[in-house]
């Protein structure tokens, strides 16, 4: 099985840093409330104008400080933290927030660029650098917006996209565990209210443009908030064939018909955050005789995937997180 290495490290930064200040294109997640709004992506956005859109930006910056951090004796490690330094400060953090005050900007990144910067904050934090005092303000921010949006979602959202309620709230709970016991609390009750009782799920997926798998999502979400023996009972009455491997559908890869369309190619990182799934579920449930079957499935999934992360821009701008989630150990 594919594990992360320096070589590896050293391809994925490349890549990320060429893009993290491209301005274009970018696609913008902005409510026009007048003339003045039509603006460059750097008026609006001072840090996270680049790599295509406003949240893969984000996690683009999560990926290169925790590859810095992983290796720092790659090549890449003092352009990484040279641009840290430049760009991860308290003004252009203002400038983020300003942007959150806005009219009509209350669902703005909702929940999925909400988590990842708390996932960036919470990686900043590892450093012995000044990137986590900066951040900090955003992150609360984006914490106060879980918060109060949480307990008004009557449903969970369950798509395979950026509106998926348990991919956030994963990420989401591990910042909290650190930073935030009150909402880490509020993330389990709501997870267990939402979850607690599916059954036989069916796993009608992948859907044609998701990067995201429903199933695996919940279970990964579950297998955080519950404790070991229970996500265990859990799991078996959510996936009863799971030792069988059925739904087949989550055990084989998604075949991706055109990289060039950004939409297509979001089956590509469907497939690299199944493997991180099913790692990250096989660690709760370890030792289980699910272990190889576990263990071939995700080799599949990165066997198809891995080697597109970079090739084209839009796969390349946002693939090497994922990438990095289904490699890296620490994820």
């Amino acid at each position: 099985m594919p594990r992360l290495t320096q070589i590896i490290a050293e391809r994925f930064a490349t890549a990320t840093l060429s893009h993290l200040g491209r301005q274009y294109p970018y696609k913008m997640d902005l409510v026009l409330n007048g003339p003045e709004d039509a603006r460059p992506p750097s008026e609006h956005h001072p840090i996270f104008h680049g790599s295509f859109d406003w949240h893969s930006c984000v996690h683009g910056w999560w990926q290169i400080l925790r590859l810095a951090r992983r290796f720092p004796a790659m090549a890449q490690h003092p352009a990484i933290i040279a641009r840290a330094d430049t760009m991860l400060t308290d003004d252009k953090v203002a400038g983020e927030r300003a942007f959150l005050l806005r009219p009509n900007a209350g669902g703005f990144e909702r929940p999925y660029g909400w988590a990842w910067a708390l996932a960036l904050h919470g990686e900043a934090a590892q450093h012995d650098a000044p990137w986590a005092k900066a951040l900090d303000p955003l992150a609360r921010d984006f914490a106060a917006r879980f918060t109060a949006h949480l307990p008004k979602l009557t449903y969970p959202i369950r798509v395979g996209t950026h509106y998926n309620s348990a991919f956030a709230l994963t990420l989401a709970h591990g910042w909290a565990q650190a930073h935030d016991p009150a909402l880490m609390l509020l993330i389990e009750e709501r997870a267990r209210h939402w979850f607690g009782a599916d059954r036989h799920c069916q796993a009608w997926e992948p859907g044609g443009d998701e990067f995201l798998s429903p199933a695996l999502c919940e279970a990964m979400l579950m297998s955080h908030v519950l404790a070991r023996d229970e996500f265990a009972d859990w799991f078996v009455k959510f996936l009863p064939e799971v030792e069988s491997a059925r739904p087949a559908t989550l055990f084989e890869p998604a075949h991706v018909s055109d990289r060039s369309d950004g939409k297509i190619a979001h089956l590509d990182g469907l497939n690299l955050s199944r493997a991180w799934c099913w790692r990250r579920i096989a660690t709760r449930l370890a030792p289980t005789p699910l272990g190889p079957l576990i263990d071939a499935t995700i080799s599949r999934h990165l066997d198809a995937s891995l080697p597109h992360v970079t090739g084209d821009y839009m796969g390349e701008h946002w693939l090497a997180s994922f990438a990095l989630l289904a490699l890296d150990a620490e994820s």
